[in-house]
């Protein structure tokens, strides 16, 4: 990997994060079109930009790392368990489903879903509007919807963001609380595979993935921030139709 398509990834990781769109999708779809095998190395890469977001994650959010905010955390723990659980269980079939023709439907059957809810969300029946009034069992029925992101291309951020919706979060506390939610998720991922991939770091060119991570964390960072003040103003819409334009043409070109 040179230092070109390592700012490349680095910012798609970034940029799709936090959004509804599948950052795993695109990183595979890059990968592809950038000739990159799934190499051990490339691997160790995608480790160090999950780091990159998780810092991004610390650093918009420090204010809410105390005591004061133990509540918050615990649900975040609640909803990130039934994921955990899931993926330990069956990690080696969900791995299975890792092909371009999955992740294109999948961001189709995404997409459609989105406008759905769109077109029956009332501003009025969304109560729950910051992310520190959450009940237990919103937590708990958020990380039940999270499970749908372990199939490739659903978004781990879109599924999150859709059972906010389904429990009565508004837009802003759905994205603000799956923010938050990838910090488990993402420590969990880039523990397991930097213990996986670990000695392949002795063997990665620094360059590259010091790269790869500042593009990775900068990008992050201001994902997050234009995404809230985003959706003050406009809907899921566009993210649904983008979803599905993006799943038809990577069933004509890559499928």
């Amino acid at each position: 990997m040179d230092i070109f398509q390592a700012a490349i990834l680095g910012i798609i990781e970034g940029l799709t994060e936090f959004l509804p769109i599948s950052s795993t999708g695109h990183l595979i779809v890059a990968s592809e079109w950038m000739g990159l095998e799934q190499t051990d190395q490339n691997k160790s890469f995608e480790v160090i930009i999950q780091v990159a977001a998780i810092l991004a994650i610390f650093s918009h959010y420090k204010e809410k790392f105390s005591l004061q905010h133990i509540r918050l955390w615990t649900n975040v723990l609640i909803a990130f368990l039934p994921l955990a659980a899931i993926g330990f269980l069956f990690h080696t079939q969900i791995k299975a489903l890792f092909t371009l023709e999955t992740v294109a439907w999948m961001f189709i059957v995404g997409g459609i879903i989105f406008l759905i809810m769109e077109k029956f969300y009332r501003e009025e029946t969304h109560h729950t509007r910051d992310i520190e009034d959450l009940s237990i069992s919103q937590a708990f029925w958020i990380g039940i919807a999270q499970m749908f992101a372990l199939i490739p291309g659903t978004s781990r951020a879109g599924a999150s963001i859709v059972g906010g919706i389904l429990v009565g979060l508004d837009r802003k506390a759905s994205a603000e609380f799956s923010f938050l939610l990838a910090l488990p998720v993402l420590a969990a991922a880039s523990g397991l595979d930097l213990a996986t991939h670990y000695s392949e770091f002795a063997n990665t060119s620094w360059l590259p993935l010091l790269v790869g991570f500042v593009m990775a964390f900068i990008m992050a960072y201001l994902t997050m921030s234009l995404f809230i003040h985003f959706l003050a103003k406009f809907t899921f819409n566009a993210f649904g139709i983008y979803r599905i334009i993006f799943g038809i043409v990577l069933l004509i070109w890559f499928v």
